[in-house]
């Protein structure tokens, strides 16, 4: 406990970085920063060295440890076996990790992250929740931000599958953000782990994001973006994956579209494409035996039908975003392999 709290006041100090930080712990123990401050005033501040001299940093991390655990949270420090692996070898990794639910030792060389546009198209949101699910069915854990559109997608599949999912925060786990996926993030932690970086309530700020990403970017040995615009913070993720070297893969989509400009740019600067579960898995190496195909499962229209609920062209065009006519040439090349089936009135359902 001594060790966490150490940690915790040292992030806790003003005017510091994990990156001054990392400095800083290269040189000396926590405790022994935390015990003579002004033998590193070269990286810190002065205000940080008054804190830590005044004990103030150490009190304010006993108090966010003891609110932590009265909530039902977790604070992870860097030299805990369960921290995670890959993240421990990036460039500024956090010194703490505020944890809801279970971090699972190793999981992070197998697992991926799968990122994309807040504003995910329906289509993109479903092809990112069916390739998920077969990631996660294949045993591979699912990191993502929570974030609307594609994120949110993305936990959900890993769900679906019954695998694990990680949602990295770009606030604090007291600010939950955005507040409508809070139901959602109660499911994650039951099946994996909400984790931030930031004390407890640290709202939701732009600038806080970034950091968020290189989280994402750090904790699995690969990447996916399915949808981005050309500004995308999935983007920021992508290079941020690529500093770290970490492996980049991209889903292709329409040239014009507002939602996927950034993935074709990814790939056509070096990004693995990705059209289902099967690339993934075969660019990290990995072999697994989905309990679906994932080339059947993934299709962003099959992830839209059901077996046992007939579904119409209207209502699939308004969900996927289709042109009718490339709807109707996909669901014909469907039909034609027996993977829907055409029922009367022109309802389709999924074989």
């Amino acid at each position: 406990m001594t060790q966490v709290v150490d940690a915790l006041a040292l992030s806790l100090l003003p005017d510091v970085n994990p990156r001054l930080l990392r400095a800083a712990c290269a040189r000396a123990s926590a405790a022994q920063i935390l015990a003579a401050p002004g033998e590193h005033a070269d990286l810190l501040t002065t205000r940080a060295v008054a804190a830590a001299r005044s004990g103030e940093a150490v009190d304010r991390a006993r108090r966010e440890i003891a609110e932590a655990s009265r909530r039902g949270f977790d604070v992870v420090a860097l030299d805990d076996p369960r921290y995670p692996a890959l993240l421990r070898e990036i460039h500024d990794p956090p010194l703490v990790l505020y944890v809801w639910g279970t971090l699972s030792p190793g999981e992070g060389p197998r697992g991926v992250a799968i990122v994309g546009s807040r504003a995910g198209t329906p289509s993109g949101c479903a092809f990112a929740r069916g390739l998920s699910r077969d990631l996660a069915e294949a045993g591979l854990a699912v990191v993502s931000g929570l974030a609307r559109g594609i994120d949110s997608a993305a936990h959900l599949g890993a769900l679906d599958g019954q695998g694990r999912t990680i949602a990295v925060l770009g606030s604090g786990l007291g600010c939950l953000y955005p507040r409508e996926n809070a139901s959602l993030a109660e499911a994650i932690a039951n099946n994996g782990a909400v984790v931030s970086e930031f004390p407890l309530e640290t709202p939701p700020h732009r600038q806080h994001f970034p950091r968020r990403n290189r989280l994402i970017a750090g904790w699995t040995p690969a990447v996916v973006v399915v949808e981005a615009g050309e500004r995308s913070g999935a983007l920021v993720t992508a290079r941020l994956a690529l500093d770290e070297g970490r492996d980049v893969y991209a889903v292709p989509g329409p040239p014009s579209g507002e939602t996927t400009v950034g993935t074709n740019q990814l790939i056509r600067d070096g990004a693995a494409l990705v059209r289902n579960a099967r690339d993934v898995l075969e660019e990290m190496g990995i072999e697994a035996t989905p309990r679906r195909s994932p080339a059947e499962s993934s299709d962003p229209l099959l992830c839209l039908l059901d077996r046992d609920k007939p579904c119409s062209l209207d209502q699939l065009q308004t969900q996927s975003g289709l042109a009718p006519a490339l709807l109707l040439q996909r669901m014909t090349e469907l039909e034609l392999e027996s993977r829907v089936r055409r029922m009367p009135g022109s309802l389709y359902v999924r074989s």
